[in-house]
Parts: structure tokens; C-alpha cells; sequence
């Protein structure tokens, strides 16, 4: 873990000096705030909201598509460049000769990663403050919400610095984080497909839709921790391994 400190603010600093993080922001914005409007607009005519029926639910919850196909979009846009730019600049030799460990630079540039997955979505807090001004809002249900969030940006960004790590480009680190978060997502799919069974439990057990369902109506699964922290700890172990590899070669 030596020098994971130097990494995490050199990568913070890396990321919001330059453009992307604000380009992100702005667009991620967009988006939320046209979901979060469609959503609040279709409830208008109800004037009696609960947590599970009303905008809030709707909003974090599985029939919030476009809320779901934007995290799948959001962690491979921040993750792309954590490994694969140093390997294309060739500062990663410089990284490497410096003292500072594997475990340190993985999981320093991941914790930044994180941190500003966390901040992008710290301004949607406002739509809380809205709804709470028109109605009742469960905070417990709210916080929920927010962790499954934060679990499904963990595992995701993890995987993202995996894919960066076994590339030198950074667009080709996007479309294998893509592609491996869309397989996932459309295996969780096979939970309102297959009949009960082991399929069907494995379906459930990886399903994105059924994850932020669970913990936008306040459900806290101990299945779903464990899955989250177990592939995001999965990823970030074989990073560092791959990473240990590049000090050998």
C-alpha cells in the first residue's frame, strides 16, 4: 500500500484539471435531471406519493431504465484512462521504478475512480430536496437507495480498472468494460425469463435490475453486498497481480 496516497491525489488532480470529469458531470447531469422531470411530470396528477409507488422509488428503482443504461456508461468513461493512459504515455515506467507498490498505484487510481463516481452523483441530492418540499420522503429508503449506487459503481469501476489494465488503449478499455457490464446485465435479465431453479438464482443473484429494485424500496440484501464487494475485490486482486507482472517483465 505504499504510496497509495501520492496516487490518489495525483489521479484526483489528474481528473478534474482536465476535462473529462467535468464533461462527464455536465453530461451526466443532463440526463439525470431529463429522467428525474419525466419522472416527477408522470407522477404530477397524484397527490398522495409514497416511497415505494412515487417518484423517488421510480427514479432509483428498475423502471428507471435510462437510470440503469447510464451506470453502465458512467464507470467505463472514468475508469478507461486510469491504467491504459500511463501505458501509452509510458509514464507507467517511471510509475514503476518509483516507491511505490502494486497495491498502491491500483488502488489509489480505483479510490479516485470512486470518489468521482461519488461526486457526480452528490448534485443529485437536489432531487431529494424537490420532492421533500412536495411530499413525504423516507430518508432510510433514500440512503438505500444511494448505497446500491455506490455498490454497483464499486464493482463496476473495478471492473473498468481490470479492462484498463490489460490494455494500452483507452477506447478499447471502454467497449471490454462495456461489454462485460452489458453481459452482466442482460444475464440479470434471465431473472424474469427462466423458471425457478439454479439459472434462474444465478440470474437473480447478478441482475442490476433486481439489485437497484431491492434497494430503492429500502431492502438491504446481504446477497447483494456480497456480491458487490466480492467482484469489485475479485477485479482490483487481479489488477494488482497484472500489475506485478509489468515490474517482473
Amino acid at each position: 500500500m505504499s504510496g497509495f496516497w501520492a496516487i490518489l491525489r495525483r489521479e484526483m488532480l489528474s481528473l478534474w484539471v482536465t476535462p473529462l470529469a467535468w464533461v462527464l458531470l455536465g453530461v451526466f447531469l443532463i440526463l439525470q435531471g431529463g429522467i428525474f422531470y419525466s419522472i416527477v411530470a408522470h407522477f404530477a396528477s397524484f397527490s398522495d406519493l409514497s416511497v415505494d409507488e412515487g417518484p423517488l422509488g421510480a427514479y432509483f428503482g428498475q423502471n428507471s431504465i435510462f437510470l440503469l443504461m447510464t451506470l453502465l456508461l458512467v464507470c467505463p468513461a472514468l475508469s478507461m484512462r486510469l491504467l491504459a493512459e500511463e501505458r501509452r504515455s509510458g509514464t507507467i515506467e517511471a510509475l514503476m521504478t518509483a516507491p511505490v507498490g502494486s497495491a498502491g498505484v491500483v488502488l489509489g487510481k480505483y479510490v479516485a475512480a470512486l470518489l468521482t463516481y461519488v461526486l457526480i452523483w452528490v448534485p443529485t441530492l437536489l432531487y431529494v430536496v424537490i420532492l421533500r418540499k412536495t411530499g413525504n420522503v423516507d430518508w432510510l429508503v433514500m440512503l438505500s437507495s444511494y448505497l446500491g449506487l455506490f455498490l454497483v459503481g464499486a464493482q463496476y469501476l473495478a471492473i473498468g480498472t481490470l479492462a484498463s489494465s490489460l490494455t494500452k488503449s483507452q477506447f478499447v478499455a471502454l467497449l471490454v468494460t462495456v461489454l462485460i457490464q452489458f453481459g452482466l446485465f442482460v444475464l440479470g435479465i434471465g431473472e424474469y425469463i427462466f423458471d425457478p431453479g439454479v439459472f434462474h438464482d444465478v440470474c437473480s443473484y447478478v441482475s442490476l435490475a433486481g439489485h437497484m429494485e431491492d434497494f430503492s424500496k429500502g431492502i438491504v440484501d446481504t446477497r447483494r453486498l456480497l456480491y458487490d464487494t466480492s467482484l469489485a475485490i475479485f477485479c482490483l486482486f487481479l489488477t494488482i497481480r497484472v500489475v506485478d507482472s509489468w515490474r517482473r517483465a
